[in-house]
């Protein structure tokens, strides 16, 4: 076994590993983010023997449905995929103070209270700390162990003997590994601790939940291996001056992406919402123009928005765009449609005039949408706003507009009726060619529309 040092470069942003620093980070472009680190290259003969390794028939496997262990939040319990998995890895990324260290304490306290061995170690807070947390969440019992360290081979040794359920390492960027030389939080350090805390959820069946810090990109810090090496990738995001918060899974190995769990920030913690689309529409104003509700799905969730558009006339030379929880490239494609809306029949442009107007866009409730099917209700909320046209309040709309102003199918269409149909909405603006799928529906009214004309036409009545 030989040792060599040798110093290379990590970009702090993407991990991007270099020979050479240079000013500007030549896989992501972040400026002044190549940091120098100082590692070992060890080389290690294998002593496994070539003859020794044989694949396996895969008709010879068994597969078992995994045991999950429920958290008791049922919001957690959906965006997991139904429960904690033992042995699996879970990631939380965030931004500070939004509240992950809060959830993650709150699941202990539901785990110690149904009999599960919880450790929850923090590099980041003192026990005190916690524990004055922990008195405004509500009541602990004895199934729960606290843990103030940042040294790996300390933590993997009290893991090993106390040997607990779910362990919970807040946050990966404080950890360090004697092994390496750099500093806590540099990209080798949160590679190789992850690495460590891997061995130890697969070795010893241990679920194993990760804080991480986000970049101003909002990604997790640290490389971007870090994501591919867990199971379970989990954002929780929100303003963190407004009361509400969203926990989005980007990626599970054990269940559905796209998951969201809605939560409120209380005094006591976060309280869960159950019906998001309910809270969401709450204080929508009557027979206001430029205000239409829309349906969109995450995951396998059907959720209520409010669309919202404002168009002013502009006191500048150049109109201004904004867009506020949806895309606004998307928002400004939407402008150049309805400014090109042709009617079919006469053959001629029926569109309206925005090269002189501010155009504003927002989604009520602080919820961030980037699914297509909300093109419609953008587009009419803009209509709505221009030609200062009211909505009819039981009116729902979604489908995507195409750049020739077709309305394009969407999926999960009859979810997106049947939400709308529980919280009382009497009329369904939707794409004529999902009408099929819900023409079995009764008690509310679906209007199929092929383009965005026949939309227009559809709320002007």
């Amino acid at each position: 076994m030989a040792n060599k040092k040798v110093s290379v470069f990590f970009c702090q942003e993407c991990g991007n590993e270099t020979s050479k620093w240079a000013g500007k980070c030549p896989s992501c472009g972040a400026w002044n983010s190549l940091v120098e680190e100082v590692i070992d290259k060890t080389s290690v003969k294998s002593r496994a023997k070539v003859s020794d390794v044989k694949p396996t028939k895969i008709i010879d496997v068994t597969a078992s449905n995994e045991q999950r262990i429920s958290t008791n939040i049922e919001e957690f319990n959906r965006v997991l995929g139904g429960g904690i998995v033992p042995g699996s890895m879970v990631l939380v990324g965030g931004d500070p103070g939004i509240g992950k260290s809060t959830l993650l304490l709150q699941t202990c306290q539901k785990l110690c209270l149904s009999g599960v061995n919880v450790m929850y170690v923090s590099g980041e807070e003192s026990l005190q700390q916690i524990k004055i947390r922990a008195d405004r969440i509500g009541k602990f019992n004895d199934k729960l162990d606290l843990l103030c360290e940042t040294n790996l081979d300390t933590i993997k040794a009290v893991v090993e003997r106390e040997m607990p359920t779910v362990l919970i390492i807040d946050s990966i960027q404080t950890m360090f590994n004697e092994s390496v030389g750099s500093a806590p939080g540099s990209v080798s350090q949160v590679r190789e601790s992850t690495s460590v805390l891997m061995e130890i959820a697969k070795g010893k069946g241990i679920a194993v939940f990760i804080v991480g810090h986000v970049t101003k990109e909002g990604t997790v810090a640290g490389p971007r291996v870090l994501e591919h090496m867990v199971d379970t990738v989990l954002y929780f995001e929100g303003d963190r001056h407004a009361s509400y918060r969203i926990l989005r899974g980007v990626k599970n190995r054990f269940g559905s992406t796209n998951e969201i769990g809605v939560f409120e920030m209380r005094d006591t913690g976060l309280e869960q919402v159950k019906n998001p689309s309910a809270v969401m529409l709450d204080g929508r104003p009557e027979n206001a123009t430029g205000s239409i509700v829309t349906c969109s799905m995450e995951g396998t969730r059907p959720i209520l928005v409010e669309i919202q558009s404002l168009v002013s006339k502009t006191a500048f030379e150049i109109p201004r765009r904004m867009a506020t929880g949806c895309d606004y490239n998307r928002v400004n494609l939407l402008v150049a449609v309805l400014e090109r809306m042709r009617d079919a029949k006469a053959n001629r442009s029926c569109g309206i005039f925005l090269g002189r107007s501010d155009v504003y866009v927002n989604i009520a409730g602080g919820i961030r949408i980037n699914e297509p099917a909300i093109d419609l209700a953008i587009a009419l909320a803009i209509y709505s706003s221009e030609k200062d046209i009211p909505v009819d309040e039981g009116t729902i709309v979604f489908g995507e507009i195409g750049l020739s102003g077709e309305v394009r199918s969407v999926s999960m269409a009859e979810q997106r009726v049947n939400e709308a149909k529980k919280l009382g909405f009497k009329r369904v603006i939707m794409p004529m060619s999902n009408i099929p799928s819900v023409k079995n529906i009764d008690g509310i009214i679906v209007v199929g529309v092929s383009n965005i004309k026949e939309a227009v036409d559809a709320i002007s009545r």
